[in-house]
Formats: C-alpha cells, structure tokens, sequence
C-alpha cells in the first residue's frame, strides 16, 4: 500500500526488484528501500536542507526523491547499472514536473561506487547492502580521506547492514555507532531489517 502510496506522490515509478545479477560477486542486485523502512529510519532521524546526501546503489532513486521531498536536502545517487541509472533520469524528470522547488539539489551519476569522487560538502552516505566488503572499504578510505580535506561531521546510514561492514567500521575505522533504528513489523522476524547509524569520530 505504501509503495503505491509514495511512488504516487512522489510522481516517480521506483518498485520492482532486479530479477537478474550484475554478473559480479562484489555487486548485489538491486532491491529499493521498502518505504516502511523509510519511514521508521526519518522518525527518529533528521537530516537538514544544507545536508548533503549519497546514496550508493541508489537503483531508480526512491531515497533520492524521498530525502529532497520531505527534507529539501541534496541528494546524489550512485548507480553503476545503466538501465537503472536511465530509469533514476525518468524519474527526475517525472518527479520534477511535479515537485519544482530546489531541482539542481537531485544529481544522479553513473559510475562504480569506488570511483565517485566524494565532493567537500557531502556530509551523509546511505548504504543499503549495495556491494561486497572489498568494495565498502574502498569507499570508506574515500570518505575519510575527504574529510581529512575538507573537515566536518560525517555519518554513514547503514540498512540490513552486513557483519563484514558492522565488524570493519567498529574495528577497523574511527566510525562510532551512534543509533540503531528498527523496522517495526519487520525487524521482529529478520534481525537484519535496522538502519546502524556511524559517526565518524
């Protein structure tokens, strides 16, 4: 029901799975956020209209919309499958016919996740399970590298997160874990279905 709900509003078309696999082990297949989990994770977490978001794996771009709809923050969607990223340009077009404040706040580029170039501003990074630990680490190193730049508060948002990305970050990085947030409805039968939020300390 929310799913219909939401792509409505949002004047967007984001359900549907991926059916096949990219054909990688590092890269999982695109599944989009359920909006219940949305709405569980901006209950208890708020984010700013100067906040600058990446989303990685960011498929047709629900969390995009979503985010600059009822935050007005920015948003960049990473996405490597051209498909994906063809429909996530459809949906900005169909989305911005409807929403028209803040359009340059919606970008979306097609490249390998380690690959995106973390701008100074980007102070937020969502992950939805997107890649393999491999992949994770390097865009970590990115992140941190940048703020060892250009200085500021960074958080990762992690959903149905991976013990390989839970043991790296508490282990291995100075990421704190700051909140956890579960799905109610959800979480009680997947132990997985909770958004980690990280802190970089």
């Amino acid at each position: 029901m929310k799913e219909h709900y939401y792509d409505k509003l949002l004047n967007i078309n984001t359900r549907g799975n991926q059916k096949e696999t990219s054909g990688s082990i590092h890269y999982h297949r695109y599944e989009p956020t359920q909006y219940i989990a949305l709405e569980a994770l901006f209950n208890e977490y708020k984010l700013k209209s100067s906040d600058h978001v990446v989303d990685f794996g960011c498929g047709k771009g629900r969390l995009n919309f979503y985010i600059h709809y009822f935050f007005h923050a920015s948003v960049v969607g990473i996405e490597m499958n051209e498909v994906f990223y063809k429909e996530a340009i459809q949906n900005k077009t169909s989305y911005q016919k409807k929403h028209k404040r803040d359009r340059d706040k919606i970008q979306f580029q097609c490249c390998l996740a380690q690959d995106y170039e973390i701008n100074p501003l980007d102070n937020r990074f969502y992950f939805f399970n997107p890649f393999s630990i491999q992949i994770f680490i390097a865009v970590l190193i990115n992140i941190i590298v940048s703020v060892g730049e250009a200085d500021r508060e960074v958080e990762l948002i992690l959903y149905y997160a991976s013990e390989d990305y839970v043991y790296f970050l508490e282990n291995h990085t100075g990421f704190e874990l700051k909140k956890e947030i579960i799905v109610p409805g959800l979480y009680e039968n997947d132990p997985y279905e909770r958004f980690l939020i990280y802190q970089l300390g």
